[in-house]
């Protein structure tokens, strides 16, 4: 009788480990991996999905409108910072919540969330990739086309929805726009906890200088359900985070454990185009001070905006990028 009990004990246990737990049907690692997504939701083994590697020598340069980003620069109230089990979520109660037209956009997008997805350490984390370089940690601005006035609606339309990708890298210092962000992580440690912002938060003042230079493309959700409805803009300059800012997203935890990493694999490009905007004005807005000490400490002047001079493409290191691509094929 005893031989009998214990292989049943053990195989209950076994299903209670396997099945995903309400709330979260999904994650980053074994049975309910990016790898079993497809199981359950079927556009995630679909033609066009996100992230993608994009290759600079396979990008087709073009020249679009100016993006407007119109309530960036607003001092926003009622800001929620909250633990979904998978990631850190922003969101604003504020009905006139920002929006973006232009560049790629046919039409107005509102702000809906935005998101952030990190690696285990600080050499990967982001999703999308530029020639094969993965970046620490990425930044979603998830924005919904207004027509379709919700998010839910949205996703049932190709156009539904754009995704403003900002990247992360290390520096020295650390960025005073984080502060607060960092801060209330503290208090959202926990899976499906909630905080308040104290103070105003505006979104310009956590982007990069540069928002003229980016990567577009048709693509998907990177989490389940993945529909196949986003227009990603992916901005090229990075923006430059202390090594203890980003560490601190990968103290938030899920009903598993510590969210050490929720990063999606990269998916084939297929058929797809990815184009780059080109600025003309490159040289006009990125002048560096020659007065400016680069070893001082960042100061709250400037919109609180911290060191943000990344990595650049144009012109110099995109021939340095192009080299390297070559080298690669």
């Amino acid at each position: 009788m005893q031989l009998t009990i214990l292989p049943l004990v053990f195989a209950l246990a076994l299903l209670e480990v396997l099945t995903p737990t309400r709330g979260e049907d999904f994650g980053y690692d074994g049975v309910i991996g990016p790898r079993h997504w497809s199981e359950r939701y079927r556009e995630c083994a679909g033609k066009h999905q996100s992230p993608i590697n994009i290759n600079v020598l396979r990008v087709k340069q073009v020249t679009l409108p100016d993006i407007m980003f119109i309530g960036f620069d607003d001092s926003i109230d009622g800001v929620h910072v909250s633990n979904n089990g998978h990631t850190v979520l922003i969101e604003v109660e504020n009905e006139l919540h920002p929006r973006v037209r232009g560049g790629p956009l046919e039409a107005d997008y509102v702000f809906s969330q935005m998101h952030f997805h990190w690696g285990d350490n600080d050499t990967f984390g982001s999703e999308d990739k530029i020639n094969h370089r993965s970046f620490p940690m990425e930044l979603h601005m998830v924005f919904f086309k207004e027509e379709y006035k919700s998010v839910k609606e949205a996703i049932l339309h190709p156009d539904g929805l754009t995704v403003l990708a900002f990247f992360y890298e290390v520096d020295r210092h650390q960025h005073p726009a984080y502060d607060e962000i960092v801060g209330a992580l503290q208090n959202v440690t926990e899976p499906h906890t909630q905080v308040e912002m104290e103070h105003p938060f505006s979104f310009l003042n956590i982007l990069p200088y540069d928002l003229r230079r980016y990567f577009t493309y048709r693509g998907s959700l990177t989490t389940p359900p993945c529909s196949e409805v986003v227009i990603w803009l992916d901005f090229e300059q990075p923006i430059r985070l202390a090594h203890e800012q980003i560490k601190a997203f990968r103290e938030l935890k899920s009903t598993h454990g510590k969210i050490t990493h929720n990063f999606r694999p990269i998916q084939p490009i297929g058929d797809r185009v990815v184009f780059y905007n080109i600025d003309s004005n490159y040289f006009t807005y990125n002048e560096i001070d020659p007065d400016e000490d680069e070893d001082a400490a960042p100061t709250k002047s400037s919109r609180r905006r911290g060191h943000n001079r990344g990595f650049s493409l144009t012109p110099r290191l995109f021939f340095v990028s192009l080299m390297l691509a070559m080298l690669q094929l």
